[in-house]
C-alpha cells in the first residue's frame, strides 16, 4: 500500500468511501452489513488505513454500519472521518446535537478527520453566518480532542472555496474535492488544486472515478491506454493520473470486494503519468466531452438578454447535468439563485444566439435544461 505523509501521521493513499456501500437490495438504507465487514477486513489486511462516511449517506446508516465494522480493530489501528450535514440547511442550527448524535452513531469518542460537508453555492452563507456558530462549536471540538483533525468539502465553484476560506483558512488543515481527469477542466479542479496549493492546504480527492464513468471507456479508448500501459486496467488509470498530481488522499466509493481488491492492487505502486500518458488521456477526456456546448464565457449573450440571465455560468450548469445524466450539482447551484435568474426564465428571443461566436442554440439549451430538471 502506498502510504502519504500528514502532519505526522501515516495515511493509507487509498481511502474507503462509505456512501456506495454493498447493499441487499432493498433501497440504499438497506446496506449489507456482512458484506462491508468483509470488505472493511480486507481493507485492513491489506494496509487501507482511512475510512470516510458522513451523514446522510445510505439514508443515515452509513455511520452506524461502518461505525459497527470498524469496532473490531484497535481505535488506533485506522482513522475514521466524517462530516457536518450542512447539504440541508435545515440542519444549521443543530452542529452540536448532530456532532453528538455521529459519536453515538459511529462508537467512537473522538472523530480524526471531521469535515464542514459540500460547501456550495446553496450553504455558503449559511456556513459563514456567525449566528449558527457551526465554526465556533467545531473548532472548540477540536481543541478538546474530539475532533483531530478539521477540513472541508466542496461542490461548489472555485469563488465560493475562496469565500469559505478566506473566513475559515487559518483552521482548515485538508480540503476535499471532485478531481479526476475529466473535472480537470470541466469543473476547474485545476484551479481549486492550485488555490488549495496557494492556501498550504493538502488536497483530499472525492469521485476520482466520477462515479464510475471512468471504470470502463470506449473500445478505441481502451485500446489507446492498453496500448501505453498493457497490464494497467482502466480505472487504475484515474488513480494514476491522481498520482501525478500530489494529492494526500483518494477517496473511492467501493460498492463489491471485486472494486475494493482492484483498487488496493493499483495502491500497492506509486507509478505516476508520462507527459506523453497525460496527453492522451486528456484527448479522451476531450472526446468525452465532446457533447457538451463549447461556450467560452466570453460574455457578449449576457448584455443582449432581456433578463438579465448569466448565461455562460447556466450552460455551464447545463453540461454538468447533460455529462452527469442528472446529479445534484446543477440543481444544488440553481437553488442559489432567483427564481427569475433560473433557466425558465429564459423567454426564447434569441437575442444572445446573435451575438454568441460559437453559435450556440442558447434558447434551445435552457428548454432542455427546464425539461430535465422537471
Amino acid at each position: 500500500m502506498v502510504y502519504r505523509d500528514f502532519q505526522g501521521l501515516r495515511l493509507s493513499a487509498l481511502g474507503l468511501g462509505a456512501m456506495r456501500l454493498p447493499v441487499k437490495g432493498g433501497g440504499d438504507a438497506d446496506i449489507d452489513e456482512a458484506a462491508v465487514g468483509d470488505m472493511v477486513a480486507c481493507a485492513m489486511e491489506h494496509g487501507v488505513n482511512y475510512y470516510d462516511t458522513a451523514w446522510g449517506y445510505h439514508n443515515g446508516n452509513s455511520e452506524i454500519v461502518m461505525g459497527k465494522a470498524l469496532a473490531k480493530y484497535p481505535r488506533d489501528s485506522f482513522y475514521l472521518a466524517t462530516k457536518f450535514p450542512g447539504y440541508d440547511l435545515a440542519n444549521m442550527p443543530k452542529v452540536e446535537e448532530i456532532f453528538e448524535k455521529q459519536l453515538e452513531k459511529c462508537g467512537v469518542d473522538y472523530f480524526d478527520f471531521y469535515l464542514f460537508h459540500n460547501v456550495c453555492e446553496m450553504n455558503i452563507d449559511a456556513y459563514l453566518d456567525e449566528r449558527y456558530g457551526i465554526f465556533e462549536y467545531l473548532t472548540e471540538q477540536k481543541k478538546k480532542g474530539r475532533i483531530k483533525h478539521l477540513g472541508f468539502s466542496a461542490h461548489g465553484s472555485c469563488e465560493v472555496m475562496e469565500r469559505f476560506l478566506e473566513a475559515y483558512k487559518t483552521e482548515m488543515e485538508f480540503g476535499q474535492i471532485q478531481l479526476n481527469y475529466i473535472d480537470w477542466s470541466f469543473q476547474d479542479a485545476k484551479a481549486k488544486v492550485e488555490l488549495l496549493n496557494s492556501c498550504g492546504i493538502p488536497v483530499w480527492v472525492m469521485e476520482p472515478l466520477r462515479g464510475g464513468r471512468l471504470a470502463k471507456l470506449a473500445k478505441e479508448d481502451e485500446e489507446k491506454l492498453k496500448a501505453l500501459r498493457p497490464n494497467e486496467g482502466i480505472p487504475a488509470w484515474a488513480f494514476r493520473f491522481l498520482q501525478s498530481k500530489g494529492v494526500t488522499m483518494i477517496l473511492s466509493g467501493m460498492s463489491n470486494m471485486e472494486q475494493l481488491k482492484d483498487n488496493i492492487m493499483t495502491f500497492e505502486t506509486d507509478s505516476p503519468l508520462s507527459e506523453g500518458e497525460m496527453e492522451t488521456l486528456f484527448s479522451i477526456a476531450d472526446g468525452m466531452l465532446n457533447r457538451t456546448l463549447p461556450c467560452t464565457s466570453c460574455r457578449y449573450c449576457v448584455s443582449h438578454c432581456p433578463k438579465g440571465l448569466d448565461i455562460p455560468r447556466l450552460l455551464e450548469l447545463y453540461n454538468e447535468h447533460q455529462f452527469t445524466e442528472g446529479g445534484f450539482i446543477a440543481p444544488m447551484a440553481l437553488a442559489a439563485l432567483p427564481r427569475e435568474k433560473q433557466p425558465l426564465s429564459c423567454v426564447g428571443c434569441r437575442s444572445c444566439e446573435a451575438v454568441c461566436p460559437q453559435q450556440i442554440k442558447i434558447s434551445e439549451a435552457m428548454a432542455d435544461f427546464c425539461a430535465r430538471l422537471g
